[in-house]
C-alpha cells in the first residue's frame, strides 16, 4: 500500500474521531450641606464630625485591589488541558498540558505509559478501522477476505501498534534517558504550532529537560517495522515493505503529535474541557 494512502487513513481516523477616598468623604459632604450659614455654628458643627477610620491618610494611599477578569486566567484555563483520551476514543496518555512542569519519568512509568497506549480500550479503535480499510484494499492478499480475513488484518494491525508503542515509548527511550511525553506548545499561530508538533518526531526532551535527538521515535519505529517481519507472510518481508512500514509508523506519529497539540483548544472551545 502506498505510504500516502496509509497516512491518509490514519489522518481520517484521527479526525473522525478553545474609590475608597470618595466613599469616606461622603459623610463630611453630607454634614457640610446640612450646616447653617452662621460661620461660628458651621465651625462648631464641622469640628464635631467624626470621620470613619477609612478616611485617614493611610487608607487614602492604599491602592485599589486589582480587578479579576477573564483575561487574567491562567494559560491552562484559557487554552484548555490535555485529557487521557482524544474524543474518548484515541489514547493520549503521554500528552502534557501547556506550561505544566512535571518530574522525570522512571523506566517503570515509561513502561506503564506504553502499556496504557497499547491496551486501554481506546487502543482498539484505530486497529479496528484500519483492519477494515486494509481489507477493502486487499493490502495483504494472503489474508483473504470475509470474517476470517478481517480477523487476520485486525490482529496484525493491533500487534503492529503494540510493538511500535513499546519500542518508541519504553525499549529505546528508557536506556537513552529520553522523555517520551509530548509537551504542548499551546501558543503562537497555527503554522508555528504545527511545525513544532511535527518537529517532535526528531526532537524530544531528555530526562534532564534538555532537547535531544528523538532516538525513541526514529530508531524505535524502525525496529518495530523490522520485528513485524516475524509475523507477516513471507511476501511482505522485503526491504521495501519494511521501509514502508517504518515510514508509516513515523508519519502516523507525526500526525498524532499535531492532533495532541490542538486537541486542548478544540476540547476547550467545543466541549468545554470535558474528559
Amino acid at each position: 500500500m502506498p505510504i500516502s494512502k496509509t497516512v491518509a487513513s490514519y489522518f481520517t481516523v484521527l479526525f473522525i474521531f478553545a474609590c475608597p477616598y470618595y466613599v469616606a468623604a461622603l459623610p463630611l459632604q453630607a454634614a457640610q450641606a446640612a450646616l447653617p450659614d452662621d460661620p461660628d455654628s458651621v465651625a462648631t458643627r464641622v469640628n464635631s464630625i467624626q470621620l470613619p477610620p477609612a478616611a485617614d491618610q493611610a487608607s487614602q494611599n492604599q491602592p485599589a485591589p486589582p480587578q479579576q477578569s477573564g483575561s487574567a486566567q491562567s494559560p491552562s484555563v484559557q487554552q484548555g488541558h490535555q485529557t487521557k483520551r482524544i474524543l474518548g476514543i484515541i489514547p493520549n496518555f503521554r500528552a502534557v498540558s501547556a506550561n505544566q512542569v512535571l518530574p522525570p519519568q522512571s523506566a517503570k512509568e515509561k513502561f506503564i505509559t506504553a502499556s496504557e497506549d497499547s491496551f486501554d480500550y481506546s487502543a482498539l479503535v484505530i486497529p479496528t478501522v484500519l483492519a477494515g480499510y486494509s481489507m477493502g484494499l486487499n493490502d495483504t492478499p494472503e489474508f483473504h477476505q470475509g470474517a476470517a480475513g478481517y480477523g487476520r488484518y485486525f490482529w496484525h494491525s493491533f500487534v503492529d501498534q503494540t510493538v511500535e508503542n513499546y519500542f518508541v515509548e519504553f525499549i529505546v527511550p528508557a536506556p537513552a534517558h529520553e522523555d517520551i511525553r509530548y509537551y504542548t506548545l499551546g501558543k503562537g499561530g497555527f503554522f508555528k504550532r504545527t511545525g513544532y508538533a511535527l518537529s517532535r518526531v526528531v526532537i524530544t526532551r531528555s530526562d534532564s529537560a534538555t532537547e535531544t535527538f528523538n532516538a525513541g521515535e526514529i530508531l524505535g519505529a524502525g525496529a518495530a517495522a523490522g520485528v513485524s517481519n516475524l509475523y507477516y507472510p513471507s511476501a511482505e518481508r522485503t526491504l521495501s515493505k519494511t521501509a514502508q512500514k517504518w515510514g508509516v509508523n513515523v508519519g502516523v506519529d507525526a500526525i498524532t503529535f499535531v492532533c495532541k497539540e490542538f486537541w486542548p483548544d478544540i476540547n476547550h472551545a467545543v466541549f468545554h474541557d470535558k474528559e
